[in-house]
């Protein structure tokens, strides 16, 4: 085994022990049993409505009738420049009945993906503000120092499970984490997207 084989897997194992230690790991089961129950509200309120309010493929044709497929793109960007507003999962529902739903899907992917990048530079822009600066501690104190322990895990973390991405964005920032690396991890932003698709159109026929 080479010199380098063995400097890697020690590496591993620290990392390993050190989210261990740290807590991360346990944190990761919370947020996967706390991502369930939304993930099954939605369902079960798009399944709802389909069934005993009215018919979701005819309101969703209606919705993209009726306005203005630039201004639905813009009301998905700015909720998700802010602090995630709405379940991105009801816009993804939406690109279904699109002429090009997989474009339209990569465009939310993408704005999402953008919207995070203007949260973590409105993080870094609080940072030096001295005031809001110690405002922001104290209100995403748990969030700040989660970002500070884990980093970039936290960011893939934030990127793939339904939780406001915007808020691991501006933690991100406040912190000053390392931009390339920022960018890298929130690609998988866009992986989330794709999966979500795939369960939310076979709800949407």
């Amino acid at each position: 085994m080479s010199s380098g084989s063995k400097t890697w897997k020690s590496r591993i194992k620290l990392l390993h022990q050190y989210y261990r230690y740290t807590g991360f790991y346990s944190f990761i089961k919370l947020s996967l049993k706390k991502s369930i129950i939304p993930i099954l509200a939605v369902i079960a309120i798009i399944l709802g409505i389909n069934y005993f309010v009215i018919d979701l493929n005819s309101a969703l044709v209606s919705i993209t009738e009726t306005f203005n497929t630039t201004s639905i793109l813009a009301i998905f960007f700015a909720s998700e420049s802010v602090l995630g507003i709405i379940p991105p999962e009801i816009f993804i529902a939406w690109t279904k009945k699109l002429s090009q739903p997989v474009l339209y899907l990569s465009i939310l992917a993408l704005l999402s993906y953008l919207g995070g990048i203007i949260s973590y530079i409105t993080g870094r822009s609080i940072s030096k503000i001295p005031k809001v600066r110690q405002a922001m501690e104290h209100k995403m104190a748990k969030h700040i120092k989660n970002t500070r322990k884990w980093g970039g895990f936290l960011i893939i973390v934030g990127a793939l499970l339904p939780i406001p991405f915007a808020m691991t964005s501006i933690a991100a920032g406040f912190i000053k984490f390392r931009f390339r690396s920022y960018l890298l991890f929130g690609l998988l932003r866009f992986a989330r997207f794709y999966l979500y698709a795939v369960a939310i159109f076979n709800i949407v026929q």
